[in-house]
């Protein structure tokens, strides 16, 4: 039976952080062309404020920093985002709060210009449209695939009627696997501390009491934020020395972290300067033309086996490049004698190789990408000073390198790094087992500020920090009623504590998932992916089923997502990813409510 042209159009958007906050700005940037001054409610249900959500709410510690500078953080597009729709230019974060843009401005901050985003958007939209704020959880969507949905919102009898759903989610809460569990029945038989993975902002730390070791398994942004607020959060303070390193000085209130990883090394830091002079031409060799011969292949495509070697090859593209250009002194052949034989080379080759080595002399210089992602694969120290030494040592350089300019073939990867992922977003369910390439670009790519990683150091000087290495391994004793812990970077040695904190973001596995509305889709029919995300679209963002269908009528945007782009906002003219996702979804979505409000024919 067909719908009546006289109903009012009705959307949900089920969460108004940034990412629902951009897909706003999209829809009402397009709404004039595509759907006119036609009545519309758009509902928008989100238990946190709109605009900054849950992780960038100006409600929390102003000790707590972004991962970005504030002149390269924008939501609006500009002339490099390839949209149908119309570019709206807007001020970056560090226009609108007139500060420095080098700067690393604190996460309230951000939620306050977000904020500010959202009220602009919602202030775009016409008197025809009517706005409902939902201070709520969304728990199921049902409907059927051709008719109205219906969205059930906790503490609500009933439900919101849709004509489309868009979830933007962001990033989800996850019950415990089997492991953690067993941990936290482990520490509540013998009185100990266990925190989950969590969002560190959001962890009850008063269990980790002052001058106790606790064990730190993660040695990413989350142990960043861990270390900001046992440390500055519990009244310590920094100066700097005559030396122009910093100095720790402890308020006693502070545990003792003994932090350890796989890599059992922090994030790259940021980089510290500039492009001077040309950048690489990307994309070179995983490009448009790359990507639709892979889609074209009869079989499904790995990442791994298909994709790898073809980004492999593309960063070292960007860092030859730039090395040649900028520091040609220490490079022994023509660029263009190298050129020709790396582009004829197959990726990963001998002969690629064997050309790297003859045409850079030094091996500092080369790009080896499997040393960046293992760095103390093979180091073994004798003692826990040793390793001590080690780490800071390796911290100290990788801050050096990273503000140095003589080091810019870095840029030109990270540039490349960017440019990969945008091209990576075709695919959408792509097979990566256990999301190693995420891992890698963040562990390269998304790493904290130079000045973190400063006080990192002066932390491990006052002892308020130890590292315990690579390959970390946690166990529990049951007769000592402690965890214990050991790496491979410190044979036969092990730490044990009486507080274990895992550093980390909980992974969104589909049998895990906090969220009871991706429960209630992946039950229903929707598909999902061996790590636990929900299988879209990659161009228009539409739910897909386990039949391979779209769902007509519901769209998903974001991290939790096979299509996610790295963030909701971006650099200014970057190219914008998820902002050309949000324009596609949005005049998508646009059109189907237009072709819903046009008079049914009439039957016969």
């Amino acid at each position: 039976m067909s719908e009546t042209h006289t109903a009012r159009r009705s959307v949900v958007v089920i969460g108004a952080g940034p990412r629902g906050t951009g897909f706003l700005e999209r829809l009402a940037a397009n709404l004039p062309e595509l759907y006119g001054d036609e009545p519309l409610d758009l509902h928008l249900v989100d238990p946190h404020p709109p605009g900054g959500g849950r992780i960038w709410r100006t409600a929390q510690s102003p000790l707590l920093w972004m991962n970005s500078q504030a002149e390269d953080v924008t939501m609006f597009t500009d002339e490099t985002v390839r949209i149908d729709g119309p570019v709206r230019p807007g001020p970056t974060l560090a226009e609108w709060a007139g500060i420095d843009g080098r700067t690393f401005p604190s996460r309230s901050r951000q939620g306050a210009y977000l904020r500010w985003v959202y009220e602009q958007a919602r202030a775009a939209l016409p008197p025809s449209v009517t706005v409902h704020e939902h201070p709520t959880t969304a728990l199921r969507v049902t409907g059927p695939r051709e008719g109205r949905q219906r969205v059930w919102l906790a503490g609500h009898a009933v439900p919101l009627t849709a004509d489309l759903v868009v979830l933007a989610l962001g990033h989800l809460d996850a019950h415990p696997d089997e492991r953690q569990r067993e941990l936290a029945a482990f520490a509540a038989r013998h009185g100990l501390a266990h925190l989950p993975p969590d969002f560190t902002a959001d962890s009850d730390l008063s269990a980790l009491r002052a001058g106790e070791p606790v064990l730190v398994r993660g040695f990413g942004l989350a142990f960043v934020d861990l270390m900001v607020l046992l440390t500055e959060g519990r009244g310590g303070r920094y100066e700097e020395g005559d030396d122009g390193r910093l100095v720790y000085l402890p308020s006693g209130r502070e545990p003792v972290l003994h932090v350890g990883s796989r890599r059992g090394v922090p994030y790259h830091s940021k980089i510290g300067y500039e492009f001077d002079g040309e950048a690489p031409p990307l994309p070179r060799f995983f490009g448009p033309a790359q990507v639709d011969a892979l889609l074209a292949g009869t079989g499904p495509v790995d990442f791994r086996r298909d994709v790898w070697p073809l980004v492999d090859k593309e960063l070292g593209w960007a860092h030859y490049h730039r090395l040649f250009a900028a520091h040609p002194e220490r490079t022994a052949m023509a660029w263009s004698d190298f050129e020709e034989t790396y582009t004829a080379a197959a990726p990963r080759s001998p002969e690629l190789g064997a050309l790297v080595a003859a045409a850079v002399p030094d091996p500092a210089d080369r790009l080896d990408l499997d040393a960046l992602d293992h760095p103390l694969t093979g180091v073994r120290y004798a003692t826990a000073d040793l390793l001590q030494e080690g780490l800071r040592r390796h911290i100290a350089d990788d801050l050096d390198r990273r503000h140095d300019p003589a080091h810019s073939s870095d840029l030109a990867v990270f540039g490349a790094l960017l440019s990969v992922y945008g091209q990576l977003l075709r695919f959408g369910d792509i097979g990566d087992p256990g999301n190693w390439w995420h891992g890698f670009f963040s562990f390269l790519a998304s790493g904290p500020p130079g000045p973190r990683l400063r006080q990192l150091l002066a932390l491990a000087d006052a002892g308020v920090v130890r590292f315990l290495g690579a390959g970390l391994t946690v166990e529990t004793d049951e007769g000592r009623g402690v965890f214990r812990a050991s790496s491979t970077s410190l044979p036969g040695r092990w730490t044990e504590a009486r507080a274990l904190v895992e550093a980390r973001l909980p992974d969104p596995t589909l049998e895990h998932t906090g969220s009871p509305l991706l429960r209630a889709l992946y039950e229903e029919g929707a598909r999902a992916t061996d790590a636990g995300l929900l299988a879209v679209d990659p161009d228009d963002g539409r739910v897909l089923g386990r039949d391979g269908r779209a769902h007509p009528r519901r769209f998903a945007l974001g991290p939790h997502t096979t299509a996610r782009a790295g963030g909701a906002f971006t650099r200014p003219r970057t190219g914008g990813f998820a902002f050309r996702q949000n324009d596609r979804t949005a005049r998508t979505a646009l059109a189907l409510l237009r072709d819903l409000s046009c008079p049914a024919p009439l039957s016969v």
